[in-house]
């Protein structure tokens, strides 16, 4: 039977036929999305509930844990982390990949609706949720600065005419503004002052509130005319709020003005933000835009440039908008760069063809069937919902190498046909009718060896899934196309060119490969006569290969330099807010002196970002790869080199971790350096014993850089002792002590001005000089109403004062007591070594039965890959044994087929430890599809070998001796053309190289080692079996006899 026979004696249909594959192809090309990676983010949502002045005590108990105890009872949700400090709570949930986004929305909304009933009454605003990853990297940063306008003044513009804006495009999880100067009206109470006129904080909070209202007032409706009611009941400046009268004492009224200063300021004056632009630094507010999971960055970054200008024409001129980070700038030239290898890949495989086959006609024909394989798989791609990224790209870019190989081994056996004297459409009928069982073998058993890719889990499985499908579709489309198109054009297009040979340059290539072909054919007459030890050396292969994958260091996935540095500085935890802006202004000035920077966004201060006051963030934007020296993990090196040498001076008690942002973020939750790694406890005070000893341990290590914890327990904390005893006997209420606490320290929010654009708060506290220290709580007075007469009492009458330590943040994990540790790799080592490093380091310590260790996010994962990578090989051998046993229905020749396997693992793995390279996911994935490339040698030689022995009664040794010789310029061919597919991804150092390498060292290294040794193990290895299953036979035919037989 001859599948190709058909599609011969048709041209015009089968012509037709690929040019529909074509057409289609190119039209879904236009509407696949761009992306840097397959989007394959867990749903997550973060929820924020800010309340100012709550200690991180109060924060956990009155607002993270009941929030907690109602996500907790939420279905599919994977992991719950929260972080309570001073005046902030945030809450990231992670659901499992098969909830939709949409869903865990609105069981978020629902259990917050739940748990409003257990929640401060006081709270400023309700909890705030956004459907955004807090560790993703900001796909766009903007830094607006003004030389005019006071910065409550550009933030309101920002807030107003940018934020909203900007949020509503699709795409869009979270707009948040650092640094945000919001604008409001300050009250800054004289306590003093206030008790001579016997009046209190709670007395002023209550004036204010009741002076400044805005509520409906009816409306008059008479027999003509209709009136609506409205009254200036609503103070809008601080210039109104001065002269509002608060009390009367002796018939004269007390205005605000007399016991406060009254100015229009910011809502939290403990916010800071800078941009360094150009080597200037100057305060700003900085507007850092994350998208949801699952969105396509670059589309979501283009909507943002569409509307960007228009917003901008609103803005007065005086604001500059400078667009600081744009993280699609990378993505794009990564894009770019594997275009270009994909083409470069064609370039070389055709020209490959053109050398081996020296004809201009015979070399267009694999030349069509490689553009048209790739072009048909974007149709695939579209209706499958993938887009183009650097997986899919890379997948297109190995697939050149393999579309070709069932084009050449189809025109090769018909040129030899052609050669043989026989006209073109009889040579074409019958090579390919002697040749489909063989592309079809090919096919199937490479399209077998990736579905176990289509098996793996969690984010590395949908990660992967897009690659798989995309080449296997590739490999599929070249086959069809290899049994139609190639055929048809043989017939047409091939003849015997014996003009050829006059050619000089054809003639000394056509010499060569003889040469060649009579060398080996020594070698294999010498490797047949010692079979022996040739078999020993492909079991000493076999070894080998046991022996370098486990030695080989192992890593996760290959850390991307997308140009990005997130950088968390860390100063003593007791230090003011005035001192920790001019720490982080020093450390700004010093990084962006470095020639590699571009500019930089920083800020402070406690929000939904940002969990203490000692804590700082960064963003450091590096120029294009081309612009500068070295890679980001160099690069992060120097800055922290320039850091140390210069840290005696300004910047002294600041330390700065740095590491890259990643395309593949797998975290859900902000850590100082890569990697992370948990401890849990039920019990807060042993959580907080041996975390620090845990800690001191693993920086000793040599396999770790830059170890930190988020535990930080040395805060400073003013606790006031009330004796509730005199409190009570002067009528002083432990409620009204907490209350004047609240307005004198807590920048509390006492009423709100409505506008129609925004709303406004009104911020009472104490004056600076009353709020510098806990001596500053003695002219804390409250009012006593015990003796009739209101008398004011200073609240060191009725309590006591001490310092003591505090936590500053409170981190849970599933509601349970926990804290981090984060670190990243020391130079030249893998994720795999430092994982067993710090294994071994816990169990020298002998951390107690209740303290639980676990590795976060990418660590996590590495652990999860490296449990599953073993079996993925396995798994891909055990797949194709089958798909060959079935195709040539023996139990036997699959195995010969198999036993090139090795030879490809030691090529793969040495290629690996060469380059220094670590085998993280990226390279077992091309061990995988070595898998699927180098039996396709055993292939061909076996099935000639066996139409040899069955059509024309040949000895098996005659018979693969010939089958040798006359496929082993096929399979020169088909390992040069995907050796030469994959040399772009192995020797490109363009955006993104650092994801393609592995793959392209593994199939290189696998392909060049595997060629030399399967062309003599696979014959003598074909003989043995050959042997042993003759031997087995015979065996059986004596002891039961043909009749039971």
């Amino acid at each position: 039977m001859n599948p190709s026979r058909q599609f011969i004696l048709r041209p015009v249909a089968t012509s037709l036929l690929m040019f529909a594959i074509l057409l289609a192809g190119l039209l879904a090309y236009r509407f696949l999305p761009v992306s840097a990676l397959p989007e394959v983010d867990y749903p997550t949502i973060q929820v924020t509930t800010l309340y100012p002045g709550a200690s991180p005590d109060v924060t956990t108990s009155s607002i993270t844990a009941p929030l907690e105890r109602q996500f907790g009872q939420m279905p599919g949700l994977k992991q719950m982390a929260s972080t309570s400090s001073s005046g902030a709570s945030v809450i990231t949930l992670q659901f499992t990949l098969d909830v939709s986004l949409d869903v865990a929305e609105q069981q978020v909304q629902a259990a917050i609706n739940t748990a409003n009933t257990f929640l401060p009454t006081d709270l400023p605003m309700p909890p705030i949720y956004s459907k955004v990853n807090p560790a993703d990297t900001p796909i766009m940063t903007l830094a607006i600065t003004s030389d005019v306008l006071p910065l409550p003044k550009v933030a309101d513009f920002v807030d107003t005419r940018l934020a909203q804006k900007l949020s509503q495009l699709p795409g869009i999880g979270l707009v948040s503004t650092a640094g945000g100067q919001r604008p409001a009206v300050r009250i800054q109470a004289n306590p003093k002052a206030l008790a001579a006129k016997k009046l209190n904080l709670d007395d002023l909070r209550t004036a204010i509130a009741n002076a400044n209202v805005n509520s409906a007032k009816g409306s008059f409706d008479g027999p003509a005319c209709a009136s609506t009611l409205d009254a200036n009941d609503q103070l809008r400046s601080a210039a109104e709020y001065r002269q509002l009268v608060i009390a009367w004492r002796d018939g004269a009224p007390i205005r605000l003005a007399d016991v406060a200063d009254v100015a229009d300021g910011a809502e939290n004056d403990r916010l800071a933000a800078w941009a360094a632009v150009e080597g200037v630094q100057k305060p700003a507010i900085i507007l850092n835009i994350q998208r949801q999971p699952g969105a396509n960055v670059i589309e979501t970054v283009d909507r943002i440039k569409r509307l960007l200008p228009q917003l901008q024409a609103t803005l007065p001129s005086s604001l500059d908008v400078h667009i600081l980070t744009d993280r699609t700038t990378t993505i794009r030239a990564s894009i770019d760069d594997v275009r270009f290898e994909l083409m470069l890949a064609i370039a070389l495989v055709v020209m490959v063809i053109f050398v081996f086959l020296r004809n201009a006609p015979a070399t267009i024909i694999p030349s069509v069937a490689v553009p048209l394989s790739l072009v048909g798989t974007f149709g695939v791609m579209y209706l499958a919902g993938f887009s183009v990224n650097n997986l899919t790209l890379m997948s297109l870019t190995i697939a050149t190498g393999f579309v070709v190989d069932d084009a050449i081994v189809m025109i090769e056996n018909i040129a030899r046909y052609v050669e043989r004297g026989e006209s073109p459409m009889q040579a074409a009928l019958k090579g390919s009718e002697q040749i489909g069982f063989t592309i079809i073998s090919l096919t199937l058993s490479l399209i077998a060896v990736l579905i176990p890719l289509l098996f793996m889990s969690e984010v590395i499985g949908r990660l992967f899934r897009e690659f798989a499908v995309t080449l296997a579709v590739a490999i599929l489309i070249s086959a069809v196309v290899s049994l139609t198109l190639t055929p048809m054009m043989c017939a047409r297009l091939l003849r015997d060119a014996p003009e050829a040979e006059e050619n000089g340059l054809f003639r000394r290539i056509e010499v060569f490969f003889d040469a060649v072909i009579a060398r080996y054919d020594k070698l294999l007459v010498w490797a047949l006569e010692h079979q022996g030890l040739v078999l020993l050396t492909a079991f000493v292969t076999l070894a080998l290969t046991v022996l370098l994958y486990v030695v080989i260091p192992k890593g996760f996935f290959p850390v991307q330099d997308t140009g990005v540095i997130q950088g968390i500085s860390e100063a003593p935890q007791s230090i003011s807010f005035s001192a920790m802006a001019a720490r982080q202004q020093a450390v700004v000035d010093t990084l962006i002196g470095d020639p590699a920077i571009e500019s930089i966004s920083s800020f402070i201060g406690v929000d939904g970002a940002n969990a203490t006051l000692n804590n700082g963030r960064l963003l450091i934007n590096l120029k294009p790869k081309g612009e500068r020296d070295g890679d980001v993990s160099a690069i992060i090196r120097r800055l922290q080199a320039r850091l140390e040498k210069t840290a005696e001076h300004a910047q002294a008690g600041i330390s700065l971790f740095m590491q890259p942002a990643q395309d593949l973020t797998i975290e859900n939750r902000v850590s100082r350096t890569q990697y992370q790694f948990s401890l849990e406890d039920a019990d807060a005070e042993e959580l907080a014993a041996w975390t620090p000893k845990l800690l001191a341990r693993l920086r000793q290590l040599p396999e770790l850089a830059d170890v930190a914890s988020d535990l930080q327990a040395q805060g400073l904390q003013a606790y006031i002792d009330i004796d509730r005893a005199s409190a009570s006997r002067l009528g002083i209420s432990v409620a009204a002590i907490d209350s004047a606490l609240y307005s004198a320290f807590g920048q509390r929010l006492v009423s709100t001005i409505f506008t129609q654009s925004s709303l406004y708060r009104v911020v009472l506290e104490v004056k600076p000089e009353f709020k510098l220290n806990p001596a500053s709580l003695n002219e804390i007075y409250l009012i006593s109403t015990a003796g009739g007469s209101p008398v004011s009492v200073p609240l060191s009458a009725i309590a006591s004062i001490s310092e003591r330590k505090m936590p500053l943040t409170i981190s849970r994990v599933g509601q349970f007591p926990a804290a981090t540790i984060s670190f990243n790799l020391a130079p030249g080592v893998s994720l795999g070594e430092a994982v067993q490093a710090i294994q071994t380091a816990e169990r020298e310590l002998g951390l107690p039965a209740s303290v639980q260790t676990s590795f976060q996010g990418a660590a996590l994962a590495f652990q999860s890959s490296l449990d599953h990578s073993l079996l993925l090989i396995l798994a891909a051998v055990v797949v194709m044994y089958i798909v060959l046993g079935v195709l040539y229905e023996s139990y036997i020749h699959p195995v010969t087929i198999l036993s090139t396997l090795p030879s490809a693992g030691v090529g793969a793995l040495l290629a690996l430890m060469l380059s220094g390279t670590d085998i993280d996911i990226v390279a077992i994935i091309g061990i995988i599809l070595l898998i699927g490339i180098v039996k396709k040698n055993a292939i061909m030689m076996i099935d000639f070998a066996l139409e040899a022995e069955r059509m024309h009664g040949k000895s098996p040794r005659a018979a693969i001796h010939e089958a040798c010789l006359l496929r082993f310029r096929p399979i020169l061919m088909t390992t040069l053309a995907a050796l030469f597919g994959a040399l772009p991804l192995m020797l490109g150092n363009g955006v993104g190289s650092e994801l393609r390498q592995p793959l392209g060292l593994t199939m290189v290294g696998g392909l060049l080692l595997s060629q030399v040794l399967t062309l003599f193990t696979t014959p003598v290895i074909y003989l043995a079996f050959d042997r042993l299953a003759r031997g087995l036979g015979r065996r059986l035919h004596s002891r039961f006899g043909p009749d039971e037989m």
